[in-house]
């Protein structure tokens, strides 16, 4: 008795294609998203070529932290 299964999973190779195939398009997609939201970002604030340094909007995130903890303390 032959079975078309193959591999540990136990999966046919029409179904090993399919998978391989949303996983290909899920993985393209999320690469997307990631580089829309470095743009994003960098339009933001850019991390190469900043004509100043970002040290100010680091001392406003710890004020803001600070803040943060002095309201649910």
């Amino acid at each position: 008795m032959a079975s078309d299964k193959v591999g540990p999973q136990g999966i046919t190779e029409e179904e090993a294609k399919e998978f391989h195939s949303l996983y290909m398009q899920y993985a393209a997609l999320y690469g997307f998203v990631a580089v829309v939201a470095h743009y994003l970002v960098w339009m933001w604030r850019p991390w190469f070529g900043a004509s100043k340094p970002m040290l100010s909007s680091v001392q406003d995130a710890g004020q803001s932290i600070a803040s943060a903890i002095s309201f649910l303390v």
